[in-house]
């Protein structure tokens, strides 16, 4: 069985994959599986950079003033994503018991759009994104990842809601 995680630095994010670890990979499958190893891949999906100003990469650099960022430090700004992806996914990997197989993936996007095209790429049997319990308008305006995910993924979809004590912080 191939399951995919939705992993941001949320608390809900790291809860759900805990529950995975805890009940899936260390429950269900790995009895069910026969001695077949089974795969546990963790996806973060980071916002690509933001482009200010007028130019395709201008950014506003004070009344009237549009600067163009060097290479340099575009590069910078992408690095600093990339080891901000990692230092995430390694928290992320320590949680997973060492007999499973586990892979990290980072992808740069929207967080919704990128996680259901990677479920239906790798032919994921299951995606599994945790939820931060949003209110109805609240939803509306931020939008909401577990929601679309479950609404557009081509693979089931499973959402692990926090405990009570941890949906109020």
């Amino acid at each position: 069985m191939r399951v995919l995680v939705g992993i941001d630095e949320s608390d809900e994010s790291l809860y759900a994959l805990q529950w995975t670890v805890n009940n899936l990979f260390n429950g269900l499958i790995n009895s069910a599986a026969g001695g077949e190893r089974n795969l546990l891949t963790l996806v973060h999906v980071h916002q690509p950079s933001k482009h200010y100003g007028v130019g395709p990469s201008a950014f506003p650099a004070g009344p009237g003033v549009a600067a163009y960022p060097s290479t340099a430090l575009v590069d910078s700004v992408r690095k600093s994503q990339e080891q901000i992806s990692a230092r995430i996914l390694s928290r992320a990997l320590e949680m997973c018991d060492k007999k499973m197989k586990a892979e990290t993936l980072i992808l740069e996007g929207n967080p919704k759009d990128k996680l259901c095209e990677i479920s239906e790429e790798m032919k994921v049997d299951l995606l599994i994104v945790g939820n931060r319990g949003l209110g109805r308008i609240q939803r509306a305006f931020l939008g909401s990842v577990s929601d679309y995910c479950a609404h557009y993924a081509k693979c089931p979809v499973l959402i692990v809601k926090p405990p009570k004590e941890m949906a109020g912080q």
